[in-house]
């Protein structure tokens, strides 16, 4: 049995302001091309299809054209289970319907416990799908009152496939879930608070290979048959340094898997560029990365003029800039008195002191009192007749008239 395990597409995802879609599609377009080469007997999908419960129109046809083109043309069948964003009632539409066409949609969690049953030369797979489900769903399905949390509403499902497939049967399990010990990246939605959202590797042992979804970092979880495929891109500048990547799994007679990490290439990568304003500038990219999705972190200590319009220039598509400088200590204080009763050169010292921690000199002194007299002349400019009144010489101290 040979199988292609991914999750998390976050269709219709938007990322700093930037609509993803394109860009999804052009990653999915090498994804079918990857099933139509490899011709596995399935294509998994560990949940989160949609990156909002209601999802955009363009996102739905995206679906839509990719499943047409993986059943139909490619006639592989695919197994999808609901994830945290998804909708279970709206992903799960007609999939009884479906299911005749190799379509298998579980989006809301049942008590039926069926799992879909694939064959290959060895005979039958039983593939377990446990959709996202919140223990309260899980503990009124069950039945059970102990059901609290994750942890235990895991425990309780896996105990119920074991009940349904037989122990020396070959069989995979497809969850969407936060496996204790994974990786986490920012892009990922909490499924609770304080960690009650994780659970036990132990759960999935009994299974030949799990499928998983959730985390956006591919990585195995408790052993290397239970592994996150990972999101289909990057969603998140904390996921710049990871690969992304689909798994390609194959599974002998005795229910030994072997699995491959099958890189597939974005339009635009995410990446971090860390340096100062005129270097980054300086140092020209390739065409295949001008147009990369960035975050840039300026050392630059003085004030810059529109930094990013200047970095736009040369990275059409910088999306975040950070100044650590600005923000040194990480406490913002208040000027210590009213500010209503402060001039303005005392107010900017104290606006001075709090984001870069330090007083200002002698010459900063001089040279901002000049600034704020030049503001207050071009702020009222007298007639000719009372400028000099009002604005008599300076006369260095000591000197007589």
């Amino acid at each position: 049995m040979r199988f292609i395990h991914t999750a998390d597409w976050h269709l219709g995802r938007i990322f700093h302001g930037v609509h993803l879609t394109d860009d999804q599609a052009y990653i999915l377009e090498q994804f079918v091309k990857l099933v139509s080469d490899v011709k596995p007997d399935a294509v998994l999908i560990a949940g989160d299809i949609y990156d909002r419960s209601v999802p955009p129109h363009e996102a739905v046809q995206l679906l839509d054209e990719v499943l047409y083109r993986v059943i139909l043309d490619c006639r592989v069948p695919v197994l999808i289970i609901a994830g945290n964003h998804d909708s279970p009632q709206r992903l799960g539409f007609g999939h009884r319907l479906l299911a005749r066409q190799g379509l298998y949609i579980i989006g809301r969690l049942t008590n039926s416990f069926m799992p879909v049953v694939l064959e290959d030369a060895y005979g039958p797979v039983y593939f377990c799908p446990v959709p996202y489900a919140e223990p309260p769903v899980v503990r009124e399905l069950l039945g059970t009152q102990e059901v609290q949390e994750h942890d235990g509403a895991m425990a309780a499902l896996a105990g119920q496939w074991a009940t349904r497939v037989t122990a020396r049967a070959r069989k995979v399990a497809l969850a969407h879930a936060f496996v204790a010990g994974g990786e986490e990246s920012e892009s990922e939605r909490p499924l609770s608070m304080g960690g009650a959202d994780q659970v036990l590797a132990a759960h999935f042992q009994s299974f030949n290979y799990t499928a998983l979804g959730h985390l956006h970092k591919p990585q195995s979880a408790g052993g290397e048959h239970i592994r996150y495929a990972g999101s289909l891109m990057k969603y998140s500048f904390s996921e710049a340094v990871h690969h992304k990547s689909v798994t390609l799994v194959e599974m002998d007679a005795s229910g030994t898997v072997n699995w491959e990490a099958v890189s597939l290439c974005p339009r635009r990568d995410v990446r971090c560029l860390d340096g100062y304003l005129n270097d980054i500038l300086a140092d020209l990219p390739g065409e295949a990365g001008k147009e990369d999705y960035l975050m840039v972190t300026l050392r630059d200590s003085g004030a810059i003029l529109d930094p990013i319009g200047k970095l736009r220039e040369v990275y059409p598509n910088v999306l975040h800039i950070e100044r650590p400088y600005l923000t040194s200590g990480g406490v913002l204080r208040g000027p210590g008195s009213d500010h209503r009763r402060l001039s303005e050169m005392d107010l900017f010292a104290s606006f001075f002191q709090q984001v870069v921690g330090e007083e200002l000199s002698l010459e900063q002194q001089r040279v901002l009192a000049d600034t704020v007299e030049q503001i207050y002349r071009q702020d009222y400019e007298p007639e000719q007749g009372t400028r000099d009144a009002l604005y008599p010489p300076r006369r260095e101290k000591g000197v007589q008239s």
